[in-house]
């Protein structure tokens, strides 16, 4: 168990690290792919990304925790194999993503699964430094995987839907994703990165109907957040 949780910790860091390979990262380029778009109504406003550094930083504290003092913990060790594939592939993503969109995007759903399956283990106790510190890395994922579902669909001009209607078509996947997590593992942390991306589509669409379907959702979301923190906190 020891050995794992050093496995973590290792991994935590290379992926924090990550941003150092690929300096300037800003998302797909348009050039990257057949139809180029400018501003993809997918897409969250750019601000949104800086939520990458809080994750950063809890993800290594739980992993330092983890180790220092939970190393031997088998509710602990149940959420590594899964969290260390996550953090491994992630660890490469950046690189991946500046070359290709299609692999990139294969790359983060296997991220996403590494994650939710870690959340969906982890243990009701030391939920600061454990389920939250996960909860909200899968739920930004949750919007990342969805997002980039968008836009390669958008972007190589597959049928029957435009940029708009593979927005939408992307936000659904990702509350089809959100929905049972939040049920199944419930996370303030989820919740609140998941709302945080879909208030940033919405700034990126403004009165569009992209927009105004982002709205709702943040707004189901965050309803359904408070309501099993509620159930949570009746239960004991």
């Amino acid at each position: 168990m020891r050995l794992r949780a050093l496995l973590i910790l290792i991994a935590t860091l290379a992926f924090a690290a990550s941003p150092l390979l690929v300096p300037g990262f800003g998302g797909y380029e348009p050039s990257q792919f057949p139809v180029p778009m400018e501003e993809p109504p997918v897409q969250p406003a750019g601000y949104a990304f800086s939520i990458w550094g809080v994750i950063y930083l809890w993800l290594i504290l739980s992993a330092g925790y983890g180790l220092w003092r939970r190393a031997g913990d088998s509710a602990w060790d149940a959420t590594r194999g899964a969290l260390l594939v996550s953090l491994a592939v992630g660890a490469v993503w950046l690189p991946v993503a500046l070359a290709s969109p299609l692999w990139a995007t294969g790359l983060i759903w296997i991220m996403l699964g590494g994650a939710v399956w870690a959340l969906l283990r982890s243990p009701r106790a030391d939920r600061l430094w454990l389920r939250e510190a996960l909860g909200l890395y899968a739920g930004w994922l949750t919007a990342a995987s969805a997002v980039s579902i968008g836009l390669v669909a958008a972007g190589w001009g597959v049928p029957p839907f435009g940029p708009e209607g593979w927005a939408i078509a992307a936000l659904c996947l990702g509350l089809a994703i959100a929905v049972p997590v939040s049920l199944r593992a419930p996370s303030p942390a989820y919740g609140a990165a998941v709302v945080w991306a879909l208030v940033a589509v919405v700034v990126q669409n403004g009165a569009a109907p992209v927009g105004f379907f982002a709205a709702a959702a943040a707004l189901g979301v965050a309803a359904l957040t408070l309501w099993v923190a509620r159930r949570e906190r009746r239960a004991g």
